[in-house]
């Protein structure tokens, strides 16, 4: 008769290999799908936290700025009253051009209508021309923060292009941005 040591045998052993490697696999699938919940929510605060720093600016310093959005991203803009045109934001770090991560898209709603909207950046006029070309459009952000304290009513949807997760931030006229809880979508 053999005698049986204390050991494992390799079947033991392999189960144990494969029962660890599908627990952290889970693991690793859950931790993946909350963290870019979390970039969602924090995108949607970016927007939020930059748009209340531009309203506070057209406040306090009497200037008017739009926002500009783009499939992968936006930026802010101002109202240059001398030249009666639109303009990057001079010198301000803070509302410069921002990119969103891969994967994560725009969708603007204005009056409960889908604005399409493009990949790139508009161009500006540039303001050496005296007149415009005939049938060129005149530059215009999509959403307008102005010195008085209004905006423009908007609804926003941040979304992960392959999952179709969003988080919808909702502007009101007052200048007021709510984040919208998940049922409320």
């Amino acid at each position: 008769m053999r005698n049986r040591g204390a050991g494992f045998t390799l079947i033991e052993i392999l189960v144990v290999i494969v029962i660890v490697a599908i627990v952290l696999s889970i693991g690793l699938m859950s931790f993946g799908v909350l963290g870019d919940d979390r970039e969602l929510q924090t995108e949607a605060r970016r927007f939020a936290s930059l748009t209340e720093v531009a309203l506070d600016e057209a406040s306090l310093q009497g200037r008017e700025f739009g926002i500009e959005l783009m499939n992968g991203g936006y930026r802010f803009v101002e109202y240059d009253t001398e030249l009666g045109q639109w303009l990057d934001v001079p010198g301000d770090d803070t509302l410069r051009l921002r990119s969103l991560p891969e994967n994560v898209s725009l969708e603007l709603y204005l009056e409960d209508k889908r604005i399409l909207l493009d990949d790139d950046p508009a161009a500006f006029e540039d303001p050496e021309e005296d007149r415009l070309r005939p049938g060129a459009e005149v530059y215009a952000p999509h959403l307008l923060v102005y010195s008085s304290g209004d905006t423009t009513p908007f609804e926003l949807h941040i979304l992960r292009d392959y999952d179709e997760q969003r988080v919808v931030l909702r502007g009101n006229a007052l200048g007021a941005i709510e984040i919208a809880a998940r049922d409320e979508e």
